[in-house]
Formats: C-alpha cells, structure tokens, sequence
C-alpha cells in the first residue's frame, strides 16, 4: 500500500496524453475538469495516464496540460495544426469552456450536466474540440474564472447555464471580449446567441396528466427561484391551476439535492392539507421523495402521484418506476456545440431550440384515490 488515493474509474482515453483531470466528476473524455479548492469536497487531480496524483485544482493555474516537449503548457491544449481556427482564421485554444457555480457533491449523483455535457463533446471531437469544465461554489467565482480565461485565451467561447433574472454573466463577457453563447431562454437580450429552452409547456402537459387522473391538491418542489426556468415553471404551474379551476399550488424550493428533495416532501406530507401529487424539478429530488413517502407509509401511486423533470435510469429504476418530463439532454448539448461553432467560426448563429419536452406516464402516477 502507498497511501495514494483510489483512483475514480476513468471514462474513457485521455483527450489528449499527459493532460491532468480532476477525480470525482468524470464527463467524459474529451472534458478537462477543474474544481475550485473551497467547493467541498476537495478534488484530486490525476495525470493521464499514469494515474499520480497531483494537488487540489488551483483556480489560478486552471488545469495545467504538459506540452510536447514535456514542459507544462499554461494552456488546455497548445496551439499548433489542426486546432480549429477562431474568428479571422486566428488560431484557437480548441476549447470551449463551461463554468457550473453548484456544488460538486451535486454532478456526482445529478445526471442532467453529464448528458449535457457529453451531447456537446460529441460534435466538438468532430472538429478535434475538446470542454474545459470548472465547477466553482459561488457566481462570484464564475466571473473570476471568465476573467482568467480571457486573459490567458484559455477558451475560444464559453456557454452559460442557469440563467437568472438581472443576469450579469452575458454583459462582463461581452466587456471581456468573449464569445459566448447562452443555454436557455433570456427575454433581457433576445437577439444574444441561445438555444432556447420552453420550460412553461411540459408544466402544462404534466399538470394536464395529473388532473385528468383526478389530482386538485397539487404541489411542487421546486429549483433555486433566482434561476429563470424554475420561474417560468412556477408561472406555469400557477396559471394551469388557476385555468382549471383548482387550489393554488403549494411550491416549496429546493437546491436539487437528495436531502431538500426528501425533507420538504415530508414537509408538505406532513402538512394540514397533503397533496395528492406531487412535481418536482429534477430525478434526484423526485426520487428522494417517493423514499420520503414510503417511509411515512404514504402509497404511491395509490395516495400520491409523483412526476420528476428529467427522465434517467434514476427514475426508470426507483420502484414504482417514475412518470417523467422527459427531454433529450444529450441532443440538447449537441446543438448547443452546434452554436458555439457557428460563433467560433464568425458565422451568423442559427436559432435552435432544446428538444421538446414530454411527459412520459409510468407507475408513480395513478388516479387519485377517494377519500
């Protein structure tokens, strides 16, 4: 024994030989992982691909790549033939960055960010691209983060995720001079590059199964409320009640963890007026709480009805399986990669849209008993 740590299983061949990535969050081959040393719990970095490991990720330094010539490069990938050219034919990094400001216990269990990010390395290695990834802990560090990729044109563009009200991630890019490219819809600057997100429409479908079930008591465990698509979804849910003529939901707001999900569906369970169904914003939330209710002997389907946004093997294999909004994430990133080439290239970005999502009926959801 050596006393060095268990090395993660690897997802795949190293994008690049002698790159370093971070252990505990795998996306995929062609990522290059980094994590901020204050985000719990702390990461190991492993040199590809001998496997030794090396010290926390520093923010300042990114991940550092060893070169040709076996020094380290301060760049994600050198430059040199066949990296794909920026604006004006310029030479590029042949990286697009992604920075998630969540923590990183989350990406371990949540699958939605890997799909994502997997769609968009597929069509990124089409042009020999790869994703630096960096998980920080507040926004604040987020627009660190773009400050040092600008400087040190670590990244050809970066995409932005979670968008929220009053967002100020799109105007320090665009002082910084960097491409980027925004994963949702912002009404604040609709002619800003996006593929655009309907986050109102699979509420309205998912509200529309459950009431024809005979559901009038609904609520909902909701994302973070700053983030855009978890008001739009609130807006939704509200409206389609008050269409229907039944009681205004009961939205509770969680942070997408097992925990939120399992302590405020016991909260709402435990209330002078549980709900009959129940929505929440992700599979790991939903799945938390059909635990939650089987622990205080609430039958589902049979007393509550449970629907989870985002459909994965977490929600096919929970018993009874989950009914689901389900949407093609995977797809998803691949046409938010799609974009970002169009802008890296100085073409005109298309407008696209995530697939649409639907709501996929199984055993969580039946109709409500009487009472």
């Amino acid at each position: 024994m050596t006393g060095r740590p268990p090395r993660p299983p690897s997802a795949g061949p190293s994008p690049r030989a002698g790159a370093e990535r971070i252990g505990l969050v795998s996306a995929g081959p062609g990522t290059v992982t980094t994590i901020e040393p204050d985000v719990p719990p702390r990461a190991v970095a492993y040199r590809e691909p001998t496997g030794e490991p090396l010290a926390p990720a520093d923010p300042e330094k990114e991940v550092p790549v060893t070169g040709r010539d076996g020094t380290r490069a301060p760049r994600p990938f050198p430059e040199g033939p066949g990296t794909p050219a920026g604006p004006g034919g310029a030479a590029g990094s042949g990286a697009v960055g992604l920075v998630l400001a969540r923590p990183a216990r989350l990406l371990g269990v949540e699958p939605f960010f890997m799909e994502f990010i997997t769609g968009i390395e597929e069509r990124l290695a089409e042009r020999g691209m790869s994703v630096l990834l960096h998980i920080v802990g507040t926004h604040d560090a987020e627009t660190e983060a773009y400050r040092r990729w600008a400087a040190r044109r670590l990244v050809d563009a970066v995409v932005v995720v979670n968008l929220t009200g009053g967002d100020r991630r799109p105007r320090v890019l665009r002082e910084l001079g960097l491409p980027f490219l925004l994963a949702g819809t912002w009404e604040e600057d609709p002619a800003a590059p996006a593929v655009r997100t309907d986050d109102a429409g699979p509420v309205r479908d998912a509200l529309g199964h459950l009431l024809g079930l005979g559901h009038r008591r609904v609520a909902r465990v909701s994302g973070p409320s700053e983030l855009l698509h978890t008001r739009a979804r609130t807006a939704a849910l509200l409206q389609g009640c008050r269409e229907a003529g039944v009681p205004e939901p009961v939205t509770v707001e969680g942070d997408y963890s097992h925990e939120a999900g399992e302590r405020l569906t016991v909260g709402l369970l435990q209330g002078p007026e549980p709900p009959t169904a129940i929505l929440y914003d992700n599979d790991v939330m939903a799945v938390a709480g059909l635990g939650a209710a089987r622990d205080l002997g609430v039958d589902v389907p049979g007393r509550l009805s449970l629907v989870a946004w985002d459909d994965s093997t977490l929600c096919r294999l929970a018993s009874p399986a989950l009914t689901t909004m389900s949407v093609d994430v995977h797809r998803y990133g691949f046409s938010v990669a799609e974009s970002v080439l169009e802008l890296i290239d100085g073409r005109p970005v298309r407008e696209r849209w995530s697939p649409t999502a639907r709501c996929v009926p199984r055993g969580s959801t039946a109709r409500r008993a009487e009472t």
